[in-house]
């Protein structure tokens, strides 16, 4: 509907209620434009089909790769996309990740805990529920200064401007945009996933990434210690997700399948198997097994093609895979993932290498030919130093002279200026639409980027700040950077929702309004 057919609409509602004085159509036009999405299902909804088209651009195009960064905080989301339509215009193939390393580091009552499901579970889905709210109240924000240049242009009878900005705001994209959400392994048993899913989607998630992790024993990705679930248990955690989306009515949801098998080497289960071959007994044939012929007292034993085996047994209790079967066991999981309700696929790998990942996705599209990637690009890599030592491996395969680097310190500044550094650069930065070429990447991601700004910001904030620059330390690397780089939050009241409020007051009571922007509102400084 256009902005002119909501003022219709409201004006033929509020003229049935003969004692709705002062209602004012336009106001509440505005108002409903304002708040565009009532529930967290309708969110969902949305923003499943967004997803769902990019999927579709990206199997045409795999240079219709899409992109985010993480999140933890419901402001640090809503400036990303005010950010990215201030710069691109539009958040076109833009989410934000919500990861569970965030929540588990800076938002559980426990205080700052590691990456391993011990924080509250219940803190994700309010941590979506907020992202969307800070989002939309971007929309209300953005939508109410149109407002004012509309009426703006009336007053002073520019009958042009006043339609350009009636077009604007007919055509106008909204912050609100996919998240893909982080569900670890689930926080229990299939049952306590499905109802922590619900939870997800009710809050607006349209995709929900879990992993193949032992829910109880949960580890980060790019940790050691790393146990993984038989093939059924993680497949009935996928159902569970799907039914979730279904119930709720958001059957186009996405579910992302992560498996951590590259660097697992621990099950906690020997697969139940009905026959040879079947999806327990592919499970079952990477384990770590020794021929037997007597039975020692506890042993636990397997049969396999007439042979009686035992699997190692830690003291742990825990199973051991054998060594070199991780991209095996990572193809195995990523297919049975898509026959059974995924929808894309996550491999956790210990670096940023497009040679091992498409490795494994061609192997992997032999069976399901779309299979495509949600793939981290984290900070948990090392990143400089891993591709200045694949441009030195590969100068070096090509009988290149690398005498004058040391491949095990080329992470050193004495390097920096260096032709084998600019080309590493060089990589790196078209890391991902190569990835998305050449290794079935739908979608990148960075899973912690404000951790790590925030830390590297208030470090330099602090340093000046606390010595010889006093207040300038914050002024020039600040305030000053805000103004020139024209940064809306230098108006940070406007962006608290102080304009909107005014607003709010003027429709409610007219010219009785007590308004907060009038002539000694300090943020008038920085209407220039």
């Amino acid at each position: 509907m256009t902005y002119q057919s909501k003022i219709i609409e409201a004006g033929n509602t509020i003229g049935t209620e003969t004692h709705w004085n002062g209602i004012e159509a336009e106001s509440v036009a505005r108002m409903r434009l304002q708040n565009r999405f009532q529930t967290g299902l309708d969110i969902a909804r949305y923003t499943a089909r967004i997803m769902r088209e990019d999927m579709a651009a990206y199997d045409l195009d795999p240079a219709n790769y899409t992109q985010s960064l993480g999140c933890w905080h419901g402001f640090i989301g809503q400036q990303k996309m005010i950010s990215i339509k201030k710069h691109f215009g539009t958040t076109k193939g833009r989410y934000l990740y919500l990861s569970g390393w965030m929540v588990a580091a800076l938002r559980s009552e426990f205080g700052p805990l590691p990456d391993q499901s011990m924080h509250e579970k219940t803190s994700v889905p309010a941590l979506i529920e907020e992202l969307y709210t800070f989002l939309r109240q971007a929309d209300a924000r953005e939508l109410g200064g149109l407002f004012r240049d509309l009426d703006k242009a009336r007053e002073g009878g520019d009958e042009v401007e006043a339609k350009r900005i009636e077009h604007a705001i007919d055509a106008y994209e909204t912050h609100v945009v996919p998240i893909v959400a982080d569900i670890d392994a689930g926080f229990g048993n299939a049952e306590a996933t499905y109802l922590l899913a619900k939870k997800f989607i009710e809050a607006g998630a349209c995709c929900i990434q879990i992993e193949n992790q032992v829910s109880d024993e949960k580890q980060c990705g790019h940790q050691d210690g790393k146990v993984t679930v038989p093939h059924e248990d993680f497949i009935a955690k996928i159902r569970a997700v799907r039914y979730a989306f279904m119930e709720l009515g958001v059957d186009e949801g996405l579910i992302v399948a992560r498996t951590d098998s590259l660097g697992a080497g621990l099950t906690k289960q020997i697969a139940f198997t009905r026959e040879a071959g079947d999806i327990g007994d592919q499970y079952n044939a990477f384990l770590d097994c020794e021929e037997v012929e007597t039975v020692g007292h506890g042993d636990v034993l397997i049969s396999r093609d007439g042979k009686l085996l035992r699997p190692k047994r830690l003291p742990s209790n825990l199973y051991q895979f054998r060594s070199g079967t991780g991209e095996d066991r990572c193809v195995l999981d990523s297919i049975h993932a898509l026959q059974n309700g995924a929808d894309l696929l996550w491999i956790e790998t210990e670096k940023p290498h497009i040679g091992q990942i498409g490795g494994m996705v061609s192997r992997i599209r032999e069976v399901i030919p779309n299979a495509k990637l949600v793939y981290n690009n984290s900070p948990s890599f090392n990143w400089t130093l891993n591709f200045r030592q694949q441009v030195f491996d590969a100068w070096q395969a090509a009988g290149k002279d690398v005498s004058a680097f040391d491949r095990a310190r080329l992470m050193s500044i004495d390097y920096d200026a260096t032709e084998l550094a600019a080309e590493a650069d060089e990589r790196i930065r078209t890391f991902q639409k190569d990835a998305a070429r050449e290794a079935g990447i739908f979608h990148h991601l960075i899973t912690l980027p404000t951790y790590h700004t925030a830390a590297l910001s208030t470090d330099n904030l602090a340093k000046e700040y606390f010595g010889d620059a006093g207040m300038l330390g914050y002024v020039k690397g600040v305030q000053r950077e805000e103004i020139r780089q024209g940064i809306a939050c230098v108006k940070h009241q406007n962006m608290a929702g102080s304009d909107l409020g005014d607003d709010h007051k003027e429709y409610f009571a007219g010219e009785a309004a007590l308004k907060a922007g009038g002539a000694h509102n300090t943020m008038n400084q920085f209407a220039a």
